[in-house]
């Protein structure tokens, strides 16, 4: 099965390589660095003995941060590696760590390429987050003898009814791995029926749980939330094509009730920002764009956050919070952000990539779901008018928070176990 999964990805490379150069029209790093992606041009030995950790974009790599800082500190004689697939998550790296951890894009799923790239970095654990899960890779690992460790795993019921499809594909897979740590119960026997070892699955919890709100974060949202004065904000945060339009419908209705109220808005996607900029000024609203440190005065009614790598910065400035990608059918995006600030969380209702932790927010009354731009704004402007409705939401996401943590520790716990001697064992 895997021979014939290896021969479509070869059949297929061309058309990988038409994808990036189609994606750089907009993006331009996408036509950068595209011998990383086949693994060329590495020297092999570059490094020894290291340990890989991938994480496919920002969001996995905001996720896996305090994970690698802790194991940076815990091994700092052990060479990190850190791969990403898109430019985006590969400038979070390099802002994040700069130096202290080698960066490159994960190779594609061919087995050439995995083989390249295990000579010239020799990774003797590897460790991917969420759902990266590709048999090939995990082939490349097993035949070098390095150990395999699923951190933060998550498998939603759609996704684990196309893995059951490929049962010939996946089972394999999954027996390579030394241990998959998972988010809940119901993933970890999602994994047993796809035919997963069981002593090999651990319960973990998520380690999104286990953010932090550091002390220049609360300085820069404090600073920024001055510049807006007594203003009601709202944030609608990881915006895709087709949510925009009803994020700025929504704010329409809601300044005719609150003419001082300030949407952020934070598209997903850095390549959209000119665009949405071009949405809001068709719309007619007052636009004020924070990388061009665009003074907000009483005409702004929409600030564009069209910088990276400060989103939970902007929800510290905000009194209510909607998550995108939820209107639209991705999947949703990181509802945790918002509650660690205590803010009330909005929502669409397409959430199969966030699903036990939007039923955590909903049992606790935190989080309120929203199906299309009239109840966003009607919700919105019941918690502007309701503050105390407004705290107690806040609190309550706030405090699914601090229960729920503890996930980071134990998966370094699992790591540790796993981790290769200096002797290379």
């Amino acid at each position: 099965m895997r021979f014939f999964y290896t021969l479509l990805w070869y059949l297929l490379l061309p058309l990988l390589f038409v994808r990036l150069w189609w994606r750089g029209r907009r993006a331009p790093a996408y036509r950068q660095r595209w011998r990383e992606r086949m693994a060329l041009g590495y020297r092999p030995g570059t490094l020894k003995h290291s340990v890989w950790i991938h994480a496919v974009s920002v969001g996995e790599t905001l996720a896996a941060a305090p994970l690698i800082e802790a194991l940076l500190a815990r091994f700092p004689e052990t060479p990190l590696i850190v791969t990403t697939t898109t430019p985006t998550g590969s400038e979070r790296v390099r802002a994040l760590f700069g130096d202290r951890v080698t960066h490159v894009y994960c190779p594609w799923e061919l087995p050439g390429a995995y083989r390249r790239f295990f000579r010239a970095f020799d990774p003797r654990l590897v460790i991917v987050l969420e759902t990266e899960l590709w048999p090939n890779l995990c082939a490349a690992a097993a035949a070098r003898g390095a150990k395999l460790m699923l951190m933060n795993g998550r498998l939603s019921e759609k996704s684990y009814r196309g893995y059951a499809r490929l049962g010939a594909l996946v089972r394999p897979m999954l027996g390579r791995f030394q241990v998959l740590a998972v988010q809940t119960e119901a993933e970890a026997e999602r994994f047993r029926q796809l035919g997963a070892d069981p002593q090999r699955i651990k319960v973990n919890g998520s380690v999104k749980f286990d953010l932090t709100l550091d002390d220049p974060v609360k300085t820069a949202a404090s600073a920024l939330r001055a510049e807006f004065t007594q203003r009601p904000v709202w944030i609608a945060a990881s915006t895709h094509p087709g949510e925009d339009e009803m994020v700025l419908a929504a704010h329409r209705q809601i300044l005719a009730d609150q003419p001082q109220a300030l949407l952020v808005l934070v598209p997903r996607h850095p390549e959209r920002f000119d665009e949405v900029a071009g949405l809001a000024r068709r719309r007619g609203f007052g636009l004020a764009r924070r990388s061009r440190h665009d003074t907000v005065d009483e005409q702004t009614q929409v600030y564009l956050a069209d910088t990276m790598g400060e989103l939970l910065m902007l929800f510290g400035v905000s009194d209510v919070a909607f998550v995108g990608g939820s209107l639209v059918p991705v999947g949703g995006h990181n509802l945790l952000e918002p509650a660690a600030w205590s803010l009330p969380v909005l929502s669409g209702s397409h959430l199969h990539n966030f699903t036990a932790i939007a039923d955590l927010l909903d049992q606790a009354g935190a989080l309120e779901l929203v199906a299309d731009s009239e109840a966003l704004a009607r919700a919105v402007a019941a918690l502007f008018a309701d503050a105390d409705e407004c705290r107690r939401r806040g609190e309550a996401a706030a405090a699914v928070v601090a229960a729920n943590r503890g996930a980071l520790q134990r998966g370094i716990t699992i790591c540790a176990s796993l981790w290769p001697s200096r002797s290379g064992s």
